[in-house]
């Protein structure tokens, strides 16, 4: 087996870990099956982590780092701020949808993490990463169309967080995507509501 730098290997294992727990579910996925999924040895596993908080935590933050990239790759400045705010809503959906069992996984590793003992702090890490996330998106949008928040960043970090979090589930249990057509644009249209341009007026 070829060599590999540790991070990449690491990362190759955190993937194989979320295919695995996405088809079986985290409590029946084991440190053998990860192993297999990803074509390496128990040995390298153990090489890379050294603890199952070790894996969930990365699991967890490679998670919300795919939605991220998402997100941040359609988060460029277009004509009007409702267009941008709308692009970047709407590449999250997308993601949901195109990607349904990991969003499903990211609820079933909070409630895992709640239960199991020792476990605890991963589900504060992985709703604190969900507040940075946001609160470094909407920074970027900030700068990048010159706006300025009626809310602290904190604020609506937390606030996108809770509401993103809340429809994604709505989501995963009811389907009809149609119906979320109308539900985003009211969502954008609030969220731009809530910035405004550098003078004070409204955008």
């Amino acid at each position: 087996m070829a060599r590999m730098p540790s991070a990449e290997r690491r990362r190759q294992l955190t993937e194989a870990a979320i295919r695995a727990m996405a088809r079986d579910g985290v409590a029946k996925t084991t440190t053998r099956s990860i192993a297999a999924e990803a074509g390496v040895s128990l040995s390298v596993f153990h090489y890379c982590f050294d603890s199952k908080q070790a894996l969930v935590e990365s699991v967890i933050t490679a998670l919300t780092d795919h939605s991220v990239t998402v997100v941040r790759g359609a988060l460029r400045p277009r004509a009007t701020l409702e267009e941008t705010v709308a692009a970047a809503f709407q590449a999250y959906w997308d993601h949901v949808r195109a990607h349904p069992d990991e969003h499903m996984l990211t609820y079933e590793l909070t409630q895992y993490a709640l239960r199991q003992p020792g476990f605890e702090h991963l589900a504060r890490r992985q709703y604190e990463l969900y507040g940075d996330a946001y609160a470094e998106l909407i920074e970027q949008l900030c700068h990048d169309m010159d706006r300025r928040l009626r809310i602290p960043v904190s604020v609506l970090a937390r606030y996108l967080a809770a509401m993103t979090d809340g429809l994604t589930l709505n989501y995963l249990v009811l389907g009809d995507a149609a119906a979320w057509k109308d539900i985003l644009e009211t969502v954008t249209a609030h969220i731009a509501g809530l910035v405004q341009a550098p003078d004070g007026s409204p955008d």
